[in-house]
């Protein structure tokens, strides 16, 4: 029981609407006709008046008729009546219905009043010509239902309460009551909608009534709000963004295809359109044509659009839609005072040229850098003297590469090397002994101090006999005029320091080198037999050279935090001892390479390279020479001993 009170309670508020419902319409029939009554007592009372004051100038009102009509139409029997009484009357061919009266010794003016009276007709004076006519049917007023809206003005919120209620009404209402123009269409004027919101934004509020009414809301540039019809091809859909759209369903492009393989749609994002379209197998130029119509953009086409395309895009602009569609065609587009020229590539018009000055980078690595295939029917031109290149082709092709040479086209930091090289030396050579023999002009000769080296020659040698032998009995004779006897007791050392700091710049990414080092020369002689009837022997003597280098090559790459990445190779070669005469001499080789990363302005130690040469060398007589002491007197040695220390410096210092 408890279940079913308030159903039984809810149906006595349906009966009890259901009976004001039913009084209320009375009350109204009840009000309208009394009206109607009234206005037929005033429409009579004033043709009455209308037929007295003309009877004052046409007699023929006051004159009396004697007439017996029954079922004759009201055409003949308002003819007969002009006829007897000499009567102006213009009957109204509407006038279908029939008299069935007996008037006797009545006067016309009274006739006219009667049938004005009870065939509710309508007589107007033009002159001394009565017009008889229909008076119009008295209508049911039925008053019109308040529309329920309210406006929010401070926070622009709107509500509706809607339920089958004419369109033209309720804009009508929207419009007086927030002060915004909302406008509706002649077509539009009666259609009916139904809608329930709640302090909703008030765009919003008009969006979602258009959106529940299979309608489209336009808000012009003069801040009107335009309600429109969606047209065949259009339908309502919430799209990614849950928002309400309007979206195109264009028929299949191929007689075979079955379904909708076209939409577009289109939104308005910070003032800007973009379009978002979902293209199965249509022709281009259908999507070209409707994205134009969408966005209202003016085009003009050179030639036909040939070609499907399938694609699925949101939220891009016109231009970038035409771009996509164009890429990898041979059709192009250029936009000239707000007007797309579509067509051809090489249609005259939209061939375009673009002259490209370089800031930072020079002509041949530049062009090295465009890929083959963006230059594909676009020409290059180059001059040098300004450093600028001409391009001539695709107005999107030409501004995809001048893109992409702008971004290239950047400040090259170059790169100051400072290499600082050390080489100490430090060396010791020992030459004692006695050597002696024979040969052609030997001078008596040589030094004493600090060292010993001295050659006597044979006249020398002969004085010191002879004075040895004059004061004792020993004669030791006396030496051929060619002998010498050499003296050597000679030492050495030696401590060089060598210093440089070469100075080298190179752009970044590209190689410095540095090669600092001595040459020797050595003879080669080639003895050379000519056989003819007196044999010839021809000796040829060449100088081969050889070298012994510090090579240094440094490859610089600039990171973005100011860090130098070097990549070092390091060659260091020198020549060993003395070489025999007429020989080759000795060298000794170091090699390394590295890759060091450090930053700016540091200083890098690539580590000291120490060499140690040592050489020995002797010669005297057998056995004797291997004697110790003995050995001072009969034989000849050298001893030579040499360190080398090599040590490099490299800082890097980025110039912009």
């Amino acid at each position: 029981m408890r279940n079913l009170y308030p159903r039984f309670q809810f149906l006595n508020k349906i009966i009890l609407c259901g009976i004001l419902l039913i009084l209320c319409h009375s009350v109204i029939v009840s009000a309208q006709t009394q009206e109607q009554t009234q206005a037929a007592n005033e429409r009579v009372r004033v043709v009455r008046e209308r037929l007295n004051n003309l009877s004052i100038t046409v007699p023929g009102l006051n004159q009396k008729v004697q007439m017996n009509v029954s079922g004759v139409s009201a055409q003949e029997f308002l003819r007969a009546l002009a006829q007897a009484n000499n009567l102006n009357i213009n009957i109204d061919p509407q006038l279908n219905f029939k008299i069935f009266n007996n008037f006797t010794n009545e006067t016309a003016l009274n006739v006219l009043v009667f049938l004005t009276k009870e065939y509710n007709l309508d007589i107007n004076l033009i002159g001394s010509i009565m017009s008889v006519t229909k008076s119009p049917e008295p209508r049911l007023v039925i008053p019109l239902r308040e529309i329920n809206a309210r406006y929010d003005r401070p926070n622009n919120t709107l509500s509706l309460e809607l339920n089958n209620d004419t369109l033209s009404q309720v804009a009508r209402k929207i419009t007086m009551i927030s002060g915004k123009n909302v406008a509706v269409p002649n077509a539009l004027l009666n259609k009916k909608v139904t809608a329930f919101f709640s302090d909703a934004p008030f765009e919003t509020a008009l969006e979602k009534l258009a959106f529940t009414n299979d309608l489209k809301l336009v808000k012009t540039n003069d801040n009107v709000y335009v309600f429109q019809a969606l047209t065949d091809d259009e339908e309502l859909y919430i799209n990614a963004d849950k928002n309400t759209s309007v979206r195109r369903n264009l028929r299949p492009v191929g007689a075979q295809s079955t379904g909708n393989n076209f939409r577009l749609q289109s939104r308005t994002v910070a003032g800007r359109k973009l379009l978002s379209v979902d293209a199965l197998n249509v022709n281009m130029s259908d999507v070209i044509k409707t994205g134009a119509q969408e966005v209202n953009a003016s085009y003009f086409l050179y030639s036909d659009i040939k070609g499907g395309i399938t694609m699925r895009v949101n939220d891009i602009s016109y231009e970038d839609l035409l771009s996509a569609i164009f890429n990898g065609t041979d059709y192009t587009y250029r936009q000239e005072n707000g007007v797309y020229l579509i067509g051809d590539r090489k249609t005259e018009g939209l061939r375009a040229h673009k002259i490209i000055q370089l800031q930072n980078r020079s002509l041949d690595t530049i062009q090295n850098m465009i890929p083959a295939e963006w230059k594909r029917g676009v020409e290059i031109k180059e001059f040098r003297e300004q450093n600028t290149i001409l391009l001539s082709g695709s107005s999107p092709q030409i501004t995809e590469i001048e893109s992409y040479i702008r971004k290239l086209d950047k400040l090259v930091p170059m790169v100051l090397i400072e290499v600082t090289m050390i080489d100490i030396r430090k060396g010791k050579a020992i030459k004692t002994g006695i050597s002696a023999g024979v040969a052609d002009s030997v001078k008596t000769g040589g030094t004493v101090f600090p060292g010993l080296d001295y050659t006597f020659g044979a006249k020398s040698i002969n004085s010191f006999l002879s004075s040895l032998g004059k004061n004792n009995s020993i004669n030791l004779g006396r030496v051929t005029p060619n002998f010498y006897v050499s003296l050597s007791a000679l030492e050495t050392n030696s401590n060089v320091d060598i210093k440089s700091v070469p100075k080298l710049s190179t752009l970044n990414g590209h190689s410095a080198k540095l090669s600092i080092g001595n040459k020797r020369y050595y003879s080669t002689s080639t003895q050379n037999v000519i056989p003819s009837l007196t044999t010839q022997t021809v000796v040829t003597q060449q100088f081969t050279p050889v070298e012994a280098n510090l090579d240094i090559d440094i490859k610089p790459i600039v990171s973005g935090d100011n860090q130098v990445t070097l990549t070092i190779k390091v060659n260091i070669s020198d020549f060993v001892g003395d070489p025999p005469a007429n020989q080759p001499p000795p060298t000794s080789t170091s090699k390394f390479e590295s890759i060091i990363r450090a930053k700016n302005e540091d200083m890098i130690v690539l580590g000291g390279i120490e060499r140690t040469e040592s050489s020995e060398s002797g010669s005297g007589v057998p056995v004797l020479s291997r004697i110790p002491i003995l050995k001072w007197l009969f034989s000849s040695r050298s001893k030579a001993t040499n360190k080398v220390v090599t040590v490099v410096f490299i800082k890097p210092t980025i110039i912009y």
